[in-house]
Protein backbone atom coordinates (compact mmCIF):
# COMPACT_ATOMS: atom_id res chain seq x y z
CA UNK A 1 0.00 0.00 0.00
CA UNK A 2 1.53 3.25 -0.71
CA UNK A 3 2.48 5.68 2.04
CA UNK A 4 2.39 9.23 1.49
CA UNK A 5 4.13 11.34 4.03
CA UNK A 6 3.22 14.57 4.44
CA UNK A 7 0.33 14.76 2.37
CA UNK A 8 -2.02 15.90 5.21
CA UNK A 9 -1.41 18.47 8.24
CA UNK A 10 -3.25 18.71 11.91
CA UNK A 11 -2.66 21.67 12.83
CA UNK A 12 0.45 21.92 10.96
CA UNK A 13 1.69 18.83 12.17
CA UNK A 14 2.68 16.33 8.90
CA UNK A 15 0.87 13.08 8.58
CA UNK A 16 1.17 9.92 6.49
CA UNK A 17 -1.99 8.77 4.28
CA UNK A 18 -2.41 5.45 2.88
CA UNK A 19 -3.52 4.67 -0.09
CA UNK A 20 -3.26 5.55 -4.08
CA UNK A 21 -5.35 9.00 -4.00
CA UNK A 22 -8.00 8.78 -7.14
CA UNK A 23 -7.66 11.24 -10.27
CA UNK A 24 -10.39 12.45 -11.98
CA UNK A 25 -11.66 10.66 -15.43
CA UNK A 26 -10.80 7.34 -13.62
CA UNK A 27 -13.25 4.40 -12.37
CA UNK A 28 -14.69 4.96 -8.89
CA UNK A 29 -12.94 1.99 -6.75
CA UNK A 30 -16.32 0.27 -5.09
CA UNK A 31 -16.00 -0.69 -1.40
CA UNK A 32 -17.99 -2.30 1.45
CA UNK A 33 -18.99 -0.29 4.22
CA UNK A 34 -21.13 -0.66 7.51
CA UNK A 35 -24.17 1.17 7.40
CA UNK A 36 -25.11 -0.59 10.82
CA UNK A 37 -23.55 -3.08 13.15
CA UNK A 38 -25.10 -6.18 11.14
CA UNK A 39 -25.78 -4.42 8.11
CA UNK A 40 -23.09 -3.38 5.14
CA UNK A 41 -23.54 -1.13 1.60
CA UNK A 42 -21.43 -1.33 -1.63
CA UNK A 43 -20.87 2.60 -2.12
CA UNK A 44 -21.57 2.05 -5.67
CA UNK A 45 -23.62 -0.48 -6.50
CA UNK A 46 -26.22 0.89 -3.73
CA UNK A 47 -26.39 4.29 -5.49
CA UNK A 48 -26.35 2.38 -9.05
CA UNK A 49 -27.51 5.28 -11.97
CA UNK A 50 -27.39 7.77 -9.33
CA UNK A 51 -24.43 10.81 -9.35
CA UNK A 52 -22.76 10.86 -5.78
CA UNK A 53 -21.43 13.01 -3.98
CA UNK A 54 -19.22 11.59 -1.81
CA UNK A 55 -18.46 13.87 1.81
CA UNK A 56 -15.73 12.25 3.94
CA UNK A 57 -14.93 13.48 6.90
CA UNK A 58 -11.99 12.58 10.02
CA UNK A 59 -15.16 11.80 12.80
CA UNK A 60 -18.54 13.01 12.61
CA UNK A 61 -17.65 14.48 16.24
CA UNK A 62 -15.81 17.05 15.47
CA UNK A 63 -16.54 21.11 14.67
CA UNK A 64 -15.64 21.07 11.40
CA UNK A 65 -16.86 17.34 10.19
CA UNK A 66 -20.23 18.36 11.98
CA UNK A 67 -20.39 21.41 10.09
CA UNK A 68 -19.95 19.60 6.73
CA UNK A 69 -21.95 16.97 7.15
CA UNK A 70 -24.47 19.59 8.11
CA UNK A 71 -24.17 21.28 4.92
CA UNK A 72 -24.01 18.23 3.18
CA UNK A 73 -27.74 17.43 4.41
CA UNK A 74 -28.86 21.19 3.15
CA UNK A 75 -27.51 20.73 -0.26
CA UNK A 76 -29.11 16.63 -0.51
CA UNK A 77 -32.72 18.47 -0.23
CA UNK A 78 -31.86 20.98 -3.07
CA UNK A 79 -30.51 18.51 -5.52
CA UNK A 80 -32.74 15.92 -6.21
CA UNK A 81 -33.53 12.24 -6.49
CA UNK A 82 -30.80 11.82 -9.13
CA UNK A 83 -28.19 12.76 -6.61
CA UNK A 84 -27.02 10.61 -3.62
CA UNK A 85 -24.92 11.98 -1.13
CA UNK A 86 -22.97 10.03 1.40
CA UNK A 87 -20.81 10.43 4.32
CA UNK A 88 -18.17 8.44 5.06
CA UNK A 89 -15.91 8.42 8.43
CA UNK A 90 -14.35 6.02 10.49
CA UNK A 91 -16.55 6.16 13.37
CA UNK A 92 -18.67 3.76 14.12
CA UNK A 93 -22.22 3.07 12.79
CA UNK A 94 -24.04 3.30 16.45
CA UNK A 95 -22.26 6.59 16.93
CA UNK A 96 -23.07 8.05 13.46
CA UNK A 97 -27.11 6.69 13.54
CA UNK A 98 -26.48 8.82 17.29
CA UNK A 99 -25.36 11.77 15.84
CA UNK A 100 -28.07 12.00 12.30
CA UNK A 101 -30.47 11.90 15.42
CA UNK A 102 -29.24 14.40 16.98
CA UNK A 103 -28.39 16.43 14.47
CA UNK A 104 -31.73 16.43 12.45
CA UNK A 105 -29.56 14.87 9.73
CA UNK A 106 -31.80 12.85 7.37
CA UNK A 107 -30.68 13.28 3.70
CA UNK A 108 -27.09 11.94 3.90
CA UNK A 109 -26.61 8.46 4.19
CA UNK A 110 -24.07 7.52 6.59
CA UNK A 111 -21.32 4.78 5.94
CA UNK A 112 -18.81 3.78 8.44
CA UNK A 113 -14.98 2.62 6.96
CA UNK A 114 -14.31 1.86 10.53
CA UNK A 115 -13.86 -2.01 10.45
CA UNK A 116 -11.55 -2.61 7.59
CA UNK A 117 -10.13 1.05 6.31
CA UNK A 118 -11.16 0.02 3.05
CA UNK A 119 -12.54 3.12 1.44
CA UNK A 120 -9.42 5.05 2.88
CA UNK A 121 -7.05 2.45 1.16
CA UNK A 122 -9.02 2.61 -1.85
CA UNK A 123 -9.29 6.04 -2.50
CA UNK A 124 -5.87 7.15 -0.36
CA UNK A 125 -7.72 9.13 2.59
CA UNK A 126 -6.81 6.80 5.66
CA UNK A 127 -4.47 8.70 8.16
CA UNK A 128 -2.55 6.07 9.42
CA UNK A 129 -1.32 7.54 12.82
CA UNK A 130 -5.31 8.67 13.36
CA UNK A 131 -6.65 5.49 11.89
CA UNK A 132 -9.16 8.00 10.38
CA UNK A 133 -10.07 8.96 6.99
CA UNK A 134 -8.34 12.76 5.39
CA UNK A 135 -11.16 15.30 4.78
CA UNK A 136 -12.04 14.90 0.92
CA UNK A 137 -15.15 15.52 -1.43
CA UNK A 138 -15.73 13.44 -4.72
CA UNK A 139 -18.23 13.82 -7.18
CA UNK A 140 -19.14 10.00 -9.15
CA UNK A 141 -21.24 10.14 -11.90
CA UNK A 142 -23.75 7.41 -12.89
CA UNK A 143 -21.55 5.54 -15.18
CA UNK A 144 -18.71 5.24 -11.76
CA UNK A 145 -16.15 7.57 -13.12
CA UNK A 146 -14.73 10.31 -10.72
CA UNK A 147 -15.42 13.67 -11.82
CA UNK A 148 -14.43 15.72 -8.61
CA UNK A 149 -11.52 14.75 -6.03
CA UNK A 150 -10.49 17.20 -3.87
CA UNK A 151 -8.46 15.80 -0.62
CA UNK A 152 -8.08 18.50 1.77
CA UNK A 153 -4.34 19.07 3.03
CA UNK A 154 -5.37 20.34 6.57
CA UNK A 155 -7.89 18.28 8.31
CA UNK A 156 -8.97 21.54 10.33
CA UNK A 157 -10.13 23.22 7.13
CA UNK A 158 -13.04 23.03 5.04
CA UNK A 159 -13.31 21.87 1.84
CA UNK A 160 -14.20 23.77 -1.10
CA UNK A 161 -17.78 23.22 -1.17
CA UNK A 162 -18.91 25.64 -3.91
CA UNK A 163 -16.21 23.93 -5.95
CA UNK A 164 -17.61 20.48 -5.77
CA UNK A 165 -21.25 21.61 -6.00
CA UNK A 166 -20.38 22.92 -9.12
CA UNK A 167 -18.59 20.08 -10.55
CA UNK A 168 -21.92 18.43 -9.38
CA UNK A 169 -23.98 20.69 -11.08
CA UNK A 170 -22.44 20.19 -14.37
CA UNK A 171 -23.73 16.72 -14.55
CA UNK A 172 -27.27 17.72 -13.78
Amino acid sequence: MQERVGAVTLKGTPLTVLGTPVQVGEQAPEVTLATGMTTSARLLADSAGKIRLVSVVPSIDTGICDAQTRRMNEEAARLGEQVVVLTVSADLPMAQSRWCGAAGVERVRMLSDHKEMAFGQAYGTWVKELRLNQRAIFIIDAQDTVRYAEYVPEIAQHPDYDGALQALQALL
